[in-house]
């Protein structure tokens, strides 16, 4: 995705509540897979379940067939800072996994991405995915109406180089409505050309840091032409939420009801 160019959608209230009904089934389907996400099952076994719990409500896996992609959701394990193509790797005791799921329902997409820990993990391992975390509601709770998407940028790499992480540049936040990606786009470090980007009441658009342990530097796998590595293959970890920008601030709506809700502490 390139960096905001054009004015962003603006939703009317009605399209508003189509936007809620997509990203709460797209929490649902979080929420559903995540007590499958353990040592043992391989990310093409979670795809199989996403994608089948998907078509049986009625809706459409969105990453499916997006551009050529092969699966319904996106499984990042460890080093993999997003768009991972699941497969018959095994998650093992040690691992982080992103799920990244989007659904389209009546037309309207969904979008959210969580880590998850696999058993006991490295204490450096459990900050970065903490810090990961934090750093989206930072991103978050920063807004209000008519602030500028440059606020977000500033406060995750603020918040992520105090621990010295690093903020990927590559890849980054966007708008979604009835399309996938649509402007705003949203990176997470402080892009000048952001500042003029001010999220008015009714637009709709995705934060998802992504945080690394080492250099913000990345590297796309030219054998599936999707996955995306860390270029000195450290860790990566990342969280993202669908936002509303509403009269009254931000509302979260893709919220799960059994996933980390703010202010938890990861162990």
């Amino acid at each position: 995705m390139k960096l905001a160019k054009r004015p962003p959608v603006y939703k009317t209230p009605q399209e508003r509540d189509g936007l809620r009904t997509a990203s709460r089934f797209n929490a649902e389907l979080m929420d559903y897979l995540r007590p499958f996400v353990k040592p043992g099952i391989s990310t093409e076994e979670l795809d199989k379940l996403a994608h089948e719990y998907t078509l049986s409500h009625g809706h459409t896996p969105a990453c499916l067939g997006y551009k050529g992609y092969p699966k319904s959701i996106c499984t990042s394990i460890n080093e993999v800072v997003c768009h991972g193509i699941p497969g018959k790797m095994l998650l093992k005791e040690g691992d982080i996994v992103n799920l990244d799921l989007t659904t389209i329902v009546d037309g309207w997409y969904g979008d959210q991405s969580e880590t998850f820990i696999i058993g006991e993990i490295p204490d450096q391992t459990l900050k970065l995915v903490q810090v990961t975390f934090d750093s989206l509601y930072l991103g978050i709770r920063t807004l209000k109406p008519n602030s500028s998407v440059f606020e977000i940028g500033k406060v995750i790499f603020d918040h992520a180089s105090k621990f010295g992480y690093s903020v990927v540049r590559d890849y980054q936040g966007h708008g979604i409505g009835k399309q996938f990606h649509q402007e705003p786009g949203v990176p997470h470090f402080p892009h000048p050309s952001s500042q003029n980007d001010i999220l008015k009441p009714g637009v709709c658009f995705t934060i998802e840091p992504m945080l690394n342990l080492g250099g913000y530097e990345t590297s796309l796998d030219r054998a599936d032409g999707w996955t995306v590595r860390t270029r000195d293959r450290m860790l990566s970890a990342q969280f993202e939420h669908t936002i509303l920008m509403t009269e009254d601030g931000p509302e979260i709506l893709t919220l799960t009801k059994n996933g980390p809700q703010e202010g938890h502490k990861f162990e």
